[in-house]
């Protein structure tokens, strides 16, 4: 099957070989182009010239004459850029026909192999033509000693063989190579391409489920329901504000863990409101011990923000932070723009602070993970121990709203 893409366009980044130097940027394109050809050619150009003309103006001053020069400069230029541009140029014209990937294989074979062919009749004439003048100017370079008819022989295929295998490299076999190379990387970053979905939607799949899991699971319903069952006997109105709290949380995580449209759109204000709702019910299972603030500008509520990182943030404060210390405990959830204009999030609490272990749980890694699939290396997460005591964690994400 013939690989989809276009001859005239550069190749994407994943697929394309390294050419970030002038030399190289020829690469690109696909192998056997025509853009491909030019920029090669170009390349190999100016150190055929160069050479070329170094070599002419050597016999210029040998002789003396200038005839001589511009026959010897005038042939290598033409063997050497046969050599090493008549394979590849006709590869290109086999290519831009676009057959099945099988014959365009073999024809691409082909064009190299006759390019090599014709490399060594160009060289053997250009060599007839160089020596014919240095025959005219006499040097001893013409003379050749007489050899044994085997030695010869041998010289002769030594000579063919070392031959061969420059006019095959120079000539378009390091771009064969290349253009199966290329075939093969196509393939790859295609078939990543159509996983790639796949994978984003069982990751988003695993996330949701793994947070609805960690925030409506099992235990937190019961000891949610117990707390308010203890409340209904001592203080009714109590309770009544905790069955409230509760249903508007789980009205407000549910329907966003079961959306299968585009199953992340929420804002900064949502996620903020939700952090509210889980935290209210912890202060009123602690029995009131707990209390917190959430701080943000009216305008920044409005802005986009990814669905229950916060949630994660602060529920690691409430349980391994406040929870386990006796006493009172105080979360600050304020969110605010930082240094660079992305949206800061800051969850400090007074607890008990950073243990060997910190920060190596399952909630915290699922959230860097969202992190980096969703914003790369665009967004910070840090979480340290303040010189007061307790926990401070700092989320910063890209504002992408528009202005």
């Amino acid at each position: 099957m013939q690989p989809d893409y276009s001859l005239d366009l550069p190749l994407p980044s994943a697929v394309m070989t390294n050419s970030s130097r002038w030399w190289s940027r020829y690469r690109r394109y696909p192998v056997f182009s025509l853009r491909w050809l030019l920029g090669r050619s170009l390349r190999f150009g100016i150190c055929i010239g160069t050479l070329s003309a170094l070599t002419g103006l050597s016999f210029t001053m040998m002789a003396r004459d200038i005839r001589p020069g511009l026959i010897v400069a005038t042939t290598l230029l033409i063997s050497f850029a046969t050599v090493c541009c008549a394979g590849p140029a006709l590869a290109t014209i086999m290519r831009s026909r676009r057959w099945p990937a099988s014959s365009e294989r073999r024809a691409i074979m082909l064009a190299l192999l006759a390019g090599i062919a014709l490399s060594f009749a160009v060289d053997e004439y250009g060599s007839a033509q160089i020596a014919n003048v240095l025959r005219h100017l006499g040097s001893s370079l013409s003379v050749v000693p007489r050899m044994d008819p085997s030695a010869a022989i041998v010289t002769r295929l030594v000579n063919i063989v070392i031959r061969a295998c420059l006019y095959s490299l120079l000539g378009g076999g390091l771009a064969w190579l290349s253009y199966l190379d290329e075939r093969h990387r196509w393939a790859a970053w295609t078939r990543e391409k159509e996983l790639q979905p796949l994978r984003e939607q069982r990751q988003q799949a695993e996330w949701r489920l793994g947070l609805l899991q960690a925030q409506v699971e099992p235990h937190f319903l019961f000891n949610t329901l117990a707390s308010i069952r203890s409340l209904v006997r001592v203080d009714p109105t109590l309770a009544e504000h905790a069955i409230d709290t509760l249903g508007d949380y789980l009205r407000g995580i549910i329907p966003r863990l079961r959306d299968t449209g585009d199953g992340v759109a929420s804002t900064l204000g949502q996620q903020l409101d939700l952090c509210g709702g889980y935290l209210e019910l912890m202060r009123l299972r602690t029995g009131l011990r707990l209390d917190y603030e959430i701080e943000a500008d009216r305008g920044l509520r409005k802005r986009s923000f990814p669905p229950l990182l916060l949630l994660t943030l602060v529920e690691n404060a409430v349980k391994h932070g406040v929870e386990p210390r006796p006493g009172p405990g105080h979360i600050n959830l304020r969110a605010d723009r930082d240094e660079e204009r992305r949206i800061r999030v800051r969850v400090c609490d007074d607890g008990i602070g950073l243990r060997p272990s910190s920060g190596s749980g399952t909630g915290l890694r699922n959230l860097r993970e969202q992190l980096v699939a969703r914003y790369g290396d665009r967004a910070h997460f840090t979480l340290s121990s303040p010189t007061g005591g307790g926990t401070e964690a700092i989320l910063s994400v890209p504002d992408e709203d528009p202005t």
